[in-house]
């Protein structure tokens, strides 16, 4: 029997890999006797980078800008021209120092430093990861750091970040990197949000960047004027395409200016490390990912992985952080058997070694309430 174990990262807790390690040995400690496969996932946000390696692609390290300015280490992909970069691991969430929130100061330039690393690199395709991010600023960050100026309506040099987005009146991208007109660019996005509005950037994910409302309001219309100032240099109107509000409208910028297509950042990364050829050779697949819940629902992750095992015949467990949906829906996604093992704290001293330990036990659990 042949166990495809293929999970996503338990974000703030366990890699995907980490995460995959662990469900191996609650696999282990069920059957014993059973081949066991390992493909860690990712959506397009953290631990995407991590899923590319693991399928194969070499890990380059580079040095970036982090979302505060301060210079972090991180990894982008490669192999064969074909880069990856990873917004959260160079400028995301996890990169503010001391985990403290700057949702109106925030920037994708680190995102714009790993992309000039994947163009040294000679890449000729570069898949762009959105997801995790701690700012708002609408990719105009990583604008400036492959070469374009921010002006105001004086000529007036602008600095990236939510708060001076409605301040910028001119896009000048005169002086962008001319390596880019011979890339393929394609953005990897695990929402399907649009740039503003009550379903975009801002009023849906600024708060969890720690905006206040009078910010977020700041923010959306920040976006706004960000969308005209897009459209009237590219000629091209991103607004209201699905997924332009992807990582604080940083899709949006990708999308304008690079000729960026976005895609589901969960179905792109299976193309590319095979899960479907992996599942059909499984008899059982075990997924999971930190918390399970409606946005999960819309197709991200463990739900994207369910639906494709629906498909090949095969049976899907769920191993998560939290599962926050109920057991009739949980059937209805195509779940044989789950559990949750994250609901509790973690003492912080011991916190990947204590969590991996859960992940096992909770693994254990679900294959003993399996029933093939």
């Amino acid at each position: 029997m042949t166990v495809l174990i293929a999970p996503n990262a338990y974000k703030g807790s366990l890699a995907a890999p980490a995460v995959a390690g662990a469900m191996a040995e609650g696999v282990r400690q069920v059957l014993p006797d059973a081949s066991v496969r390992l493909l860690p996932l990712a959506d397009g946000g953290d631990g995407s980078v991590d899923a590319f390696v693991a399928s194969g692609f070499a890990p380059v390290p580079v040095t970036v800008r982090g979302p505060t300015g301060e210079p972090v280490h991180a990894t982008i992909a490669l192999r064969t021209g074909h880069a990856v970069v990873e917004l959260a691991d160079a400028c995301g969430m996890a990169r503010l120092p001391g985990g403290l929130l700057a949702p109106m100061t925030s920037t994708t330039l680190g995102l714009g430093d790993a992309m000039l690393a994947a163009l040294d690199e000679g890449a000729t395709r570069i898949t762009v990861c959105l997801g995790g991010s701690a700012s708002t600023d609408g990719g105009a960050g990583l604008l400036v750091a492959l070469g374009a100026r921010l002006l105001d309506a004086d000529g007036r040099h602008v600095d990236p970040g939510g708060r001076s987005l409605a301040s910028i009146t001119h896009l000048d991208l005169s002086e962008l990197d001319p390596r880019l007109a011979d890339v393929a660019f394609d953005a990897a996005v695990d929402v399907t949000s649009p740039l503003y509005g009550p379903t975009g950037a801002a009023a849906v994910f600024a708060p969890q960047k720690g905006a206040t409302p009078d910010e977020v309001a700041q923010l959306d219309a920040g976006l706004r004027a960000w969308a005209s100032t897009l459209h009237s240099a590219t000629g091209r109107d991103v607004s209201t395409a699905p997924g332009s509000g992807a990582a604080g409208g940083t899709a949006a910028a990708l999308m304008a200016v690079l000729g960026a297509h976005a895609l589901p950042g969960a179905a792109l990364i299976a193309g590319v490390v095979g899960l479907d050829e992996a599942i059909d050779e499984s008899y059982l697949v075990i997924t999971g990912e930190g918390r399970l819940d409606e946005q999960t629902a819309l197709g991200k992750g463990a739900i994207d992985v369910a639906s494709r095992c629906r498909a090949a015949g095969r049976d899907v467990i769920a191993v998560c952080g939290q599962v926050a949906l109920d057991d009739e829906a949980m059937v209805a996604a195509g779940f044989a058997a789950w559990d949750d093992c994250l609901s509790h704290a973690v003492d912080a001293d011991d916190a990947e070694r204590r969590a991996a330990e859960l992940v096992a036990t909770a693994t254990a659990e679900a294959l003993r309430r399996w029933r093939p």
